[in-house]
């Protein structure tokens, strides 16, 4: 009876470290996802500032309120995109965070 008590003890330490793993591995991909998310954004943005000053240099006697429309809606769209995309992606990752974080192995001793 005391060997089953022991290793029932054992087991659900195995279970609490596991899941103390997953949470942790789950915040550690939000994370990562959010500062990816990030410097996309911050990217798109030096782009899209660039955009605007080339664009403003070379139609400097034309309607550059239309070119600075043209590009926010470009840039939108290429946002609006990039949402869309990680949004497809973002349920297959997150499956597979967590089958990774929550397969418990055994090992014989």
């Amino acid at each position: 009876m005391q060997i089953l008590l022991t290793v029932e003890q054992e087991a659900q330490k195995i279970v609490n470290a596991t899941k103390s793993a997953k949470m942790a591995r789950l915040k550690q991909a939000k994370e990562e996802a959010e500062k990816e998310v990030a410097e996309y954004r911050a990217q798109m943005e030096l782009e899209f500032q660039w955009k605007i000053t080339e664009w403003s240099k070379k139609q400097s006697n034309g309607d550059s309120g239309a070119d600075v429309n043209y590009l926010e809606r470009e840039t939108g769209v290429k946002i609006q995109h990039f949402e869309t995309e990680v949004g497809k992606i973002s349920h297959d990752v997150n499956l597979m965070l967590l089958k990774h974080v929550t397969t418990v192995k055994v090992w014989a001793s």
